[in-house]
C-alpha cells in the first residue's frame, strides 16, 4: 500500500521539478531536466543539416542579404543572442518560415511575395524565433517522450528510427519533413506575443505585424477548418491577440535605439 502511494508522489514531484518559466512571457511550462539546451541545439543542428540536403538556397542575393539583416537584428533581442544563429533563404514557392533549436533559420521565397518588406518578414521570423526561445519543441518532446516510457532524452537522435519521426514533428517541420505534431493553440500566440515584442525591439514597426496577417489571410485559397478542430489560432483570433499586445509592442518599438520603421521593401521575382 505504501509503494502504491509513494509512486505518485515520486512522479509529481519529477514533474514540479520540470517546471520551467518562459523568460519573454511568464508563462510556465514542462520540460524534462534532462532534456537540456545543449541536447535541442543538437537536435536542431542535425535536422537543419537534413534540410540543406533537400532544399535549393536562394542565389538572389539581396533577398538572402534582407533575411540575413533581419534575422540577426531580431536574434539580438532575444534571451538567447548567443546562440550560433544562422539565416537561410530557400528557393521556392512555400508561404513558410521555420527555426530550429539552436538557433538554425529559414525562410522561403515564395513568403517573401506576401510579406513585401522587412517588417512583415519580422514578423514571421519573429514568430518562428519564439518558438526556439520559448522551447515549444523541448515542450512537445518532454510531452511525447512521457507518454512514451521506454524512450528517454539520452537516447534521442535523428539517426534512432524510433524516435526520428517525434523529433521532427516536435521541431516543427510539418509533414514534409516528419509527422506533424502541430504546435498548440498557446504555443502559436506564445510565438505571437514574443515574437511582436522581438520585431519592435529590433527597431520595426509591430503594427505591420497586423497588416501581414491580414494580407496572409487574403492569399489562402480554399476555406480554413474551424478553430477548434485546429491547433493554429483563426486568422482573426491571431489578430485580435497581436492588437491585445500591440500597445506594449508600440512602446518597445518606440524605446528601441534605430527606428527602421518598414525597413527596406521588395517585390519577390
Amino acid at each position: 500500500m505504501k509503494t502504491k502511494i509513494l509512486v505518485p508522489i515520486f512522479v509529481l514531484l519529477a514533474l514540479v521539478a520540470a517546471c520551467v518559466t518562459t523568460p519573454e512571457s511568464g508563462k510556465k511550462a514542462f520540460i524534462i531536466p534532462t532534456l537540456s539546451l545543449a541536447k535541442e541545439a543538437s537536435l536542431g543542428e542535425q535536422a537543419f543539416g537534413e534540410i540543406l540536403q533537400k532544399e535549393k538556397e536562394s542565389t538572389d542575393a539581396r533577398l538572402v542579404g534582407i533575411t540575413e539583416r533581419v534575422g540577426r537584428r531580431l536574434a539580438a533581442t532575444t534571451t538567447m543572442p548567443d546562440l550560433e544563429w544562422e539565416f537561410k533563404l530557400f528557393e521556392s514557392e512555400q508561404m513558410n518560415a521555420f527555426a530550429l533549436p539552436g538557433g538554425k533559420t529559414a525562410a522561403y521565397t515564395g513568403l517573401l511575395k506576401v510579406c513585401e518588406n522587412e517588417a512583415a518578414l519580422a514578423a514571421v521570423m519573429g514568430h518562428e524565433i519564439a518558438h526556439v526561445t520559448a522551447r515549444h519543441g523541448a515542450q512537445r518532446m518532454s510531452q511525447q517522450m512521457v507518454v512514451s516510457t521506454a524512450m528517454s532524452a539520452a537516447n534521442i537522435s535523428l539517426a534512432n528510427s524510433a524516435s526520428r519521426n517525434m523529433i521532427l514533428g516536435s521541431l516543427g517541420l510539418g509533414l514534409q519533413y516528419g509527422i506533424q505534431l502541430p504546435f498548440s493553440r498557446g504555443n502559436e500566440s506564445e510565438a505571437d506575443q514574443i515574437g511582436l515584442a522581438y520585431m519592435a525591439r529590433a527597431g520595426y514597426d509591430p503594427r505591420e505585424a497586423v497588416r501581414f496577417w491580414t494580407r496572409f489571410s487574403q492569399m489562402k485559397q480554399g476555406a480554413q477548418p474551424p478553430e477548434l478542430l485546429s491547433t493554429h489560432p483563426a486568422d482573426a483570433t491571431r489578430i485580435a491577440n497581436l492588437n491585445r499586445f500591440m500597445p506594449r509592442a508600440v512602446a518597445q518599438y518606440k524605446e528601441a535605439k534605430t527606428q527602421y520603421g518598414l525597413g527596406e521593401t521588395f517585390v519577390q521575382k
